[in-house]
């Protein structure tokens, strides 16, 4: 009798330990499970607030799509800081040649294609003298299809740009109208301050500089990129309100036909 009550007993104490255990890993699962479900609400509300984000000419993808992806953006990011350097030292030395030095393009060429051609005739004719072999000439052939995918996606842009131009002539979008305007007066007084290989020079610079710069300091030049859009929105709404409201416009395509 005495063993069959201790037998109970100890039933009853690991019955009760097993409810207590239970009741733990319950607390311990729910616990998990509710700090689970709140880092998962603080990472949808970082990304919400990442999304609600200013960035600069509205884009919302990155600054690597942005810059149409593949090689070239790669260049302009330093991805590869060979190639990038490569295209920033040729830049640079062209425009030293022909600004700097002012050598002159043709003559250039022609001096090259000279030292070359010398070269390789005589190392051609001495050849059989010296008991070497003769230079191996690759023969360069343009191949066709890229040829004519270039000049097809220009003629596309070009007809877009007339079609830009035609319609912001028309005089139905005001707004267009005069920051083209102001675009090219400004590129007029960089004409007359620099020639167009400078130009060219300095575009590629600001290539191979300010996307990596922006990339790095993106969330201050957005911050700072904000106050100064808010900022010109309300000097334009002023404008418009005052002097833009008060000229007459040309005839609008979108007048619904009775």
């Amino acid at each position: 009798m005495a063993d069959h009550h201790k037998e109970e007993e100890e039933k009853k104490e690991e019955s009760v330990m097993e409810k207590i255990s239970d009741k733990i890993q319950g607390n311990g699962s729910s616990s998990s499970s509710s700090s689970s479900s709140s880092s998962d609400d603080e990472d949808e509300k970082k990304s919400s607030i990442k999304a609600k984000a200013y960035r600069l000419f509205g884009r919302e993808k990155p600054v690597h799509k942005a810059l149409g992806g593949g090689k070239p953006a790669d260049v302009f990011l330093w991805r590869d800081k060979k190639v990038s350097a490569g295209v920033l030292g040729g830049a640079t030395a062209i425009w030293v040649l022909f600004d700097v030095l002012e050598y002159h393009l043709l003559t250039l060429v022609c001096y090259g294609l000279i030292l070359a051609l010398a070269i390789l005739f005589l190392w051609s004719n001495a050849s059989t003298f010296i008991n070497k072999s003769p230079p191996r000439i690759p023969e360069v052939i343009i191949p066709e299809e890229p040829v004519l995918k270039f000049v097809s996606a220009l003629r596309i842009e070009i007809n877009r740009a007339f079609s830009i131009l035609k319609e912001i002539a028309s005089g139905r979008d005001l707004k267009k109208f005069l920051c083209v305007i102001a675009g090219l007066w400004v590129l007029s007084i960089i004409g007359s301050c620099c020639d167009f290989l400078t130009l060219v020079y300095i575009i590629t610079v600001l290539l191979c500089t300010v996307p990596v710069l922006y990339e790095k300091y993106e969330d201050k030049v957005d911050s700072f990129a904000e106050k100064a859009m808010a900022e010109l929105k309300k000097q334009y709404a002023v404008l418009d309100d005052k002097v833009l409201s008060k000229i007459p416009r040309g005839p609008s395509k979108d007048k619904k036909r009775v």
